[in-house]
Parts: C-alpha cells; sequence; structure tokens
C-alpha cells in the first residue's frame, strides 16, 4: 500500500512497490478499458476493480469482506448513484473518508469542481481527449500529487486537464 511516507517514486522504484488497488466508478465500459489500459502505460503497479455506478462503489467500499482500496476514481455522471452523492456518503463516513476520491467527468463547469472539493474529493480530473493525455494524467496523479494533493488538497492544483498538465512531467 502507497501512503504519504511511501510515495511513488521514479519508474526504477516502480517494480519494488506493492500494486495499488485501484477503484474505479464509471457506467462507460469503453472509459473503464481506457482507464485500465492508460494506467497500464504508467507502468505503476496497480489492480483495478470497477463498479458501475455510485450505489455499487458504495455498497463495495462498505463491504468488510474485501480490501479498502488505496484509491478510487468517480465519473460525476453515472445512473442509481451519482458520482458527487457517492462521493458525500463516502467521505461522511467514519470507515470511508480516508480514502482518496479522484472525481473523473467530462465537465470542467466551475460549479462541479467548486462542489467536489467542498465534498472532500482529493482530485478533479477532467477526462482527456487523447489516450496520451490520459496516460500523462495518471503519471501526474501517482507520481507528483500523491503526498501534496492526495494526503492534503487544495485548490491550485486540484483540477487537472489535458489542457494543464505539461508533457515534460
Amino acid at each position: 500500500m502507497i501512503n504519504s511516507e511511501d510515495p511513488v517514486g521514479t519508474s526504477s522504484d516502480l517494480k519494488d512497490i506493492e500494486p495499488i488497488i485501484v477503484l474505479l466508478a464509471d457506467d462507460d465500459k469503453d472509459d473503464q478499458e481506457l482507464f485500465k489500459e492508460a494506467l497500464d502505460a504508467t507502468k505503476v503497479p496497480s489492480e483495478v476493480i470497477t463498479v458501475d455506478n455510485g450505489q455499487e462503489l458504495v455498497n463495495k467500499l462498505k463491504d468488510g469482506s474485501e480490501p479498502k482500496p488505496d484509491i478510487v476514481f468517480i465519473d460525476i455522471n453515472m445512473p442509481v448513484k451519482g458520482g458527487k452523492e457517492a462521493l458525500a456518503e463516502i467521505k461522511s463516513d467514519q470507515e470511508l473518508n480516508e480514502i482518496p476520491a479522484v472525481m473523473l467527468s467530462t465537465s470542467n463547469h466551475p460549479k462541479d469542481i467548486e462542489d467536489t472539493f467542498n465534498d472532500g474529493a482529493n482530485l478533479y480530473i477532467q477526462k482527456p481527449n487523447s489516450f496520451t493525455g490520459f496516460i500523462l494524467i495518471l503519471k501526474k496523479v501517482f507520481t507528483l500529487h500523491w503526498t501534496k494533493a492526495l494526503m492534503n488538497p487544495f485548490k491550485d492544483i486540484f483540477f487537472i486537464s489535458e489542457k494543464n498538465i505539461s508533457k515534460k512531467e
């Protein structure tokens, strides 16, 4: 498990760490596959578990028979229970509120970003238009952002999009 004392380091360090357990809530199967392929391309050792909506996400997190994920990625627009509602429920639960939550959306609407920040999300990612953009964003999340944003989020690095990430990072 990764924590603030043991963040993901350089590429050479990645093969020596325990896989990160990632829980992805997204109702679009194509987006789930794209996420898994992009994460795999980052070379970050990981295990991805997927659910199709916010209710399944909350149920899986509350299931005591399964290990808690290291991080959850939550699509904002899902059926049954949307991402914002699931986030609010997760962050109000004493057993779950320490799990870093990253919001995913095609939207970059300021209200969505503000609402999720105020509800305790650790990052907000605007879904990229390209596979390469997704790889770059996930690399940033798991290398640069792990300790800075996910453990203590602050607004100036809360929102990540393909437009505001440098290909040099």
